[in-house]
């Protein structure tokens, strides 16, 4: 058997606006929120680690000192599922995420920030 990916930490300087703005991407809700650190997850399985097959990643936010000051190595893809991508781009612009260029030339998904700066990607043609 082979591991599961089942966490994401991400490190920031405001857990908790971080939180809101990916709960709203993802539907998610808080899951756990300790002092300076704060966990989101799919309200459909709260207490995954006990369910087979497939399970929606937490994601962790935790308060650290310093900035971001370079490009993500790791970033979050994200597929519209009840609308297209144009409007999901404009849905997540208004949360609060700003368009970036990291260089990536003419392709079919759009590079969103996150209000940290932390790059993720709106894919087009894959739905999950």
């Amino acid at each position: 058997m082979a591991s599961k990916f089942t966490e994401l930490e991400i490190d920031c300087a405001e857990p908790h606006a971080l939180a809101r703005f990916w709960c709203a991407v993802l539907d998610y809700e808080v899951q756990g929120d300790e002092h300076e650190v704060v966990t989101i997850g799919s309200p459909l399985v709260p207490e995954g680690k006990d369910r087979r097959g497939p399970v929606p990643p937490t994601l962790t936010f935790a308060r650290v000192p310093e900035g971001k000051h370079v490009k993500n190595r790791l970033h979050i893809d994200v597929n519209p599922t009840d609308r297209e991508q144009d409007d999901e781009v404009r849905r997540l612009l208004d949360l609060g995420a700003r368009y970036v260029d990291v260089g990536q030339g003419d392709v079919s998904w759009v590079v969103l920030a996150d209000p940290e700066g932390n790059e993720f990607c709106v894919l087009a043609s894959r739905r999950p």
